[in-house]
């Protein structure tokens, strides 16, 4: 069996791995004429997100994540208003890409290849790639993210729906910080809430890998609502006047809107949280999107990860459910190796992960940036795939 895995990003490279692993001969399609770098900074790394590297390639979960065993709400005046025991780890999408993209073979991960289209004849794929031969397969996996042309082309009627908030982020390496606002981030996640808003600060590996305390970083996600039309294009237009349409890159955000952050950073956040943010050289953002999907799977071809459901951040559990989708469709085509018949077996079960992850980032979103009722220590804002701590 020969497939073609469209999209290099952390699902793409799931799906890789794990087809690879069953005899399937694959090959990796990355429209990026380079590799891939910091997309996305830190990552809640659940169960699903480590199991590859921790269960097939003997990877220890200790050398490619931070582990935290609390989680702490902060007051306005920096004291902690709410700490509980609770153990989360944490990575960073440069490091899990990394190790993922180390074991493929580097002749089938095709940088600067973009799929154009394809034709579906029933018993082969033909895979068309801008300024390149065609390459005909088995089975297409799409994993070619948020604005997935896979998507448009199959479903042309699922267009993005603005949740009213984009997600400010940043990174500090924690040696830049004096130790006693360290010592505030370095074993928990940790919340602060107020009116329409929410931010959250994690350690995560550092620029090499390093997860040694001190030579780590403070990862922020600052949760900041804007109103659809006016006031979000201008958030998104960049420092060049580019608007931009899902998300605003390390470097390129506007002057005018990092030194708005910074300013309501300081006047609104706890100070060692606010101090988190002026700390951050290279503030970015990305806009928060649903995309819900009513079908994965067309014939020899499928969709996973971000170019199904595009789900909020607020569960940590965008880079699992893509890992799921793999395992699942490894499963599937295992069972049966019947391409279209294993596809629709497939489809079912990752309809409903989708579906349910979804609304459920879409209830946690509403609490915290609308309705005012997010509160510490409710089981349902625990992180996870298939529900709180799942």
């Amino acid at each position: 069996m020969r497939a073609a895995v469209v999209g290099g990003s952390l699902g793409g490279l799931h799906a890789a791995l794990l087809l690879t692993d069953l005899g399937v001969e694959v090959d990796v399609y990355e429209r990026s004429p380079s590799e891939l770098v910091q997309r996305g900074a830190g990552i809640g790394f659940l169960p699903e997100s480590a199991r590859y590297l921790v269960e097939r390639a003997g990877v220890p979960l200790d050398r490619i994540s931070v582990a935290t065993s609390h989680i702490r709400y902060l007051g306005r005046r920096g004291e902690s208003i709410y700490d509980s025991p609770h153990a989360y780890r944490f990575s960073s999408w440069n490091t899990v890409y990394r190790e993922l993209l180390a074991r493929i073979q580097p002749p089938r991960y095709h940088l600067g290849h973009e799929m154009t289209g394809w034709d579906d004849d029933g018993d082969t794929v033909e895979v068309q790639l801008a300024g390149r031969p065609s390459r005909r397969v088995d089975l297409l996996v799409c994993a070619d993210g948020v604005g997935s042309l896979a998507r448009a082309r199959l479903l042309p009627g699922v267009r993005p729906s603005y949740s009213g908030y984009v997600a400010w982020r940043g990174m500090v390496p924690e040696a830049c910080l004096d130790p006693t606002i360290r010592s505030t981030f370095d074993d928990a996640i940790t919340y602060y809430v107020y009116a329409n808003s929410h931010i959250l600060v994690y350690p995560i590996p550092g620029p090499d890998g390093s997860v040694t305390p001190g030579h780590r970083l403070l990862n922020f996600v600052w949760y900041r609502n804007y109103l659809e039309g006016s006031d979000l294009d201008d958030v998104l237009t960049d420092d060049h006047g580019l608007r931009r349409e899902i998300s605003v890159p390390p470097g390129a955000a506007s002057a005018r809107h990092v030194a708005e952050m910074r300013t309501v950073a300081q006047a609104r956040l706890p100070a060692p949280i606010a101090r988190i943010v002026a700390e951050t050289a290279q503030p970015f953002l990305q806009v928060v999107y649903d995309i819900e999907v009513l079908r994965m799977a067309f014939g020899r071809a499928c969709l996973i990860g971000d170019a199904a459901f595009v789900v909020r951040p607020h569960a940590a559990a965008g880079t699992a459910k893509a890992a799921a989708d793999a395992w699942a469709l490894a499963d599937a085509i295992r069972g049966e190796r019947h391409v279209p018949t294993a596809l629709a077996r497939w489809e079912p079960a990752q309809l409903v992960l989708g579906a349910r992850l979804l609304e459920r980032t879409r209830r946690i979103g509403r609490r915290s940036q609308f309705d005012g009722t997010w509160v510490p220590g409710d089981p349902e804002l625990i992180f996870g795939l298939c529900g709180p701590g799942q």
